[in-house]
Order: structure tokens, then sequence, then C-alpha cells
């Protein structure tokens, strides 16, 4: 039977994120798990093809190759991937077809931090990546200038030879050439005859509105390069968000926590709050109590994939006043007998609570 493709199995989106892959994964674990569903061969059935799965699309070198060639391009039971054979992805493979093989260069990953202002509006950013690069002296060859490479003959040129086990014959890497089909013998004074030399490359990177943590931007083809040639691997552009001085952040909704005195939560009034696209009222009902949450529509961050608009939740905490003068003092003093003497219409929670505790120690008695 044909595997199913493996974004069906997690059911997510070829866009998927990383977080958005681990929970589907764990949902389909939970779910799915053999020791939940012993005995059911079905449940165990699909437990490893999620799992399969989320193996391949979690490393991002697998799910690049997983997306161009499907599942030959990371099972080698499916034969060659379209343009060469699965070890032309990610190296040799035992017994593979013949010729020199040249595997795609491996995968970079680079952490960018943003501002939480950066990461919710989106910034254009330059990124230094020091990498490995063709040599300018021999241009990626390796010789010395004037001389060229020889023909390896171990393998006369075909950078694998055949060995013979019995009834079988088995294709392996030319020992001698390692694969490359030929051997430097005047190698380049400047990489040592690498063909190839580290250096720092700017790179431009477009960060779009709405990234969170641990979101990644690929630039194609600005990974590492190999010097045996072929495809250059891909970068993977971290994004890392600094702290936030006034703002939590939870998906696309915002948090932040609103000191309010204590006049304003008796009598109510209307306070002006930052958001991350200007300033916003919020209108504190009068006798509002502390840790209240207070929700503004809209005032969130836009989601990066499908532009929904998340929220801003604002939780008010009462201010205790404090340096208070004998004046101020005194008119507290006042406030709380008046208070008192209204009872359980001024204070409804203190009095329920007040109950509670004598009714606690009325238990104990008994």
């Amino acid at each position: 039977m044909a595997k199913r493709d493996y974004y069906e199995v997690l059911g997510v989106s070829r866009q998927a994120s990383n977080d958005e892959l681990k929970k589907a994964y764990r949902r389909l674990a939970m779910k799915f798990h053999p020791d939940r569903a012993q005995g059911n061969a079905d449940s165990e059935a699909r437990f490893k093809e999620a799992k399969e799965a989320y193996d391949v699309l979690s490393k991002p070198q697998k799910r690049a190759a997983y997306d161009q060639f499907g599942h030959a391009g990371v099972d080698s039971s499916h034969g060659a991937a379209p343009g060469g054979g699965v070890g032309d992805i990610f190296g040799d493979i035992f017994g593979g077809g013949g010729g020199r093989r040249h595997a795609r260069g491996s995968d970079l990953r680079y952490r960018l931090e943003l501002s939480m202002e950066q990461a919710v509006h989106g910034v254009d950013k330059k990124i230094r990546v020091p990498k490995m690069a063709k040599c300018a002296a021999c241009k990626g060859s390796g010789c010395r200038a004037g001389s060229t490479a020889k023909a390896c003959t171990g393998c006369h040129g075909q950078g694998q030879v055949r060995l013979q086990q019995g009834f079988f014959s088995v294709q392996k890497t030319c020992p001698q050439c390692r694969g490359q089909g030929s051997l430097i013998t005047d190698p380049c004074a400047a990489c040592n005859g690498r063909g190839m030399l580290r250096e720092e490359k700017t790179l431009a990177v477009k960060i779009p509105a709405g990234v969170d943590e641990d979101d990644q931007v690929r630039l194609v083809g600005e990974g590492e390069i190999n010097s045996a040639g072929g495809s250059p691997g891909d970068l993977y552009v971290q994004v890392r968000i600094k702290p936030h001085p006034i703002f939590a952040r939870d998906g696309d909704n915002l948090y932040c926590e609103v000191p309010v005195n204590f006049t304003t939560m008796a009598l109510g009034g209307t306070l002006e709050i930052p958001t991350l696209s200007g300033r916003a009222k919020l209108k504190v009902p009068a006798e509002s109590q502390s840790e209240k949450m207070f929700r503004l529509r809209g005032k969130g961050i836009r989601n990066v994939r499908n532009r929904n608009q998340g929220d801003l939740y604002c939780k008010v905490a009462v201010e205790t006043p404090v340096n208070l003068t004998a004046q101020q003092k005194e008119l507290i003093k006042e406030l709380e007998k008046s208070l008192a003497a209204g009872g359980r219409r001024h204070a409804p929670r203190s009095s329920s609570w007040a109950d509670k505790i004598k009714a606690f120690f009325e238990d104990l008695v008994d």
C-alpha cells in the first residue's frame, strides 16, 4: 500500500510551523499510543505512521528533501529521486547506481534576535553568516593554477569501485579518491586543495509581520556548498524575540498588567492603554475588582499565516497608595469606618470569607 502524504498524516498544511507539527504529533500520539489502545492493530499502525511523519518533517533537511521529492527523498526503498538517486541528497547509498555522486551541501541555521515590535510589524535585516565558499585562487578546483586533477587509477574516474562477494556484486565509494573520480596532485596553496575557504557573507532577510518565537525563514541555496559539487544547502533563519517591558505574548494575543488606583477601581474611569499599534482607551466600570481581565479585540498580533488578528488582554491590579500624609491616613480611617458600618453591602466577598472562617473554627470545636 502506498504511503500517505506526511502532512496529511499529521493533519497540517505544508506551511505548518515546527510548533504546529509538534502539537499535531502530540495529539495523535496521545490518541493512538499503544499503551492506551492495547491490542488495537489499527491504532498501533496509526501511531507508527504519525511518528514516521514527524521524524521527517521535524528535521529541516529531511523536510526540504521530502517537499522536493516526496517519499523518494527520504526513503531509499522508493528508488531514485527526480534528477538523480537518493544518494544525491544524503550521500552514497550502499549498492547505488554507478558514477560519481554529488551530495547536497549542508543546511545552516542562524538565530536572529528581534524586538517584539519588529516581530509584530515585520522588518528587513542584514545578517553576516560564516560559511564555506569557493576558493578564489583556484576557482573551487583545489588545484594550483596551471595544473589539473588526474583521473583516479583506483576507479578509473568513476568514483566507485565494484567488489565481488560470492554471487553478489557490491558497488561502493572508491577509497582512493573518496568518490571524486580524480586526485589532486598539485594542490592550491590558498585552500590546501580543498577548493573552499570559510568566509562571511552578508545576506538580506525579510522577516514577515507576525512571526513568533522559533519561526523560521528559509533562504534557499544560502547554506554550505559541497567541494564535490552538487547544489548548496539552505539557510534557516530562526527567530528569537527579546522580552518586552510591557507585553507578554501567547500566540496572536498580548497580555499586560495595568496598575490602577483605588478611586478609579471604586468609582470607575477611563485609562489610556499602550498597544503595539498606538494608544487605546480602556473603560474601567465602577466597583471593579483587582485582577479583573479586560479584552481589547483586535489589538493583538496579526497571524503571519492566516492573517487573523489577535486580542490584547489587560489585567487591572489595585495599587495601594504609599507615602501617605497624616491627613490622608485620617481620611482613609474615616472611610474605613463608614464602609464597616455598611457591612456586607459594601464588602460582600470579605463578609463571605468571614462567614467561612467562622464555620471552619466551629467545625473544629465540634
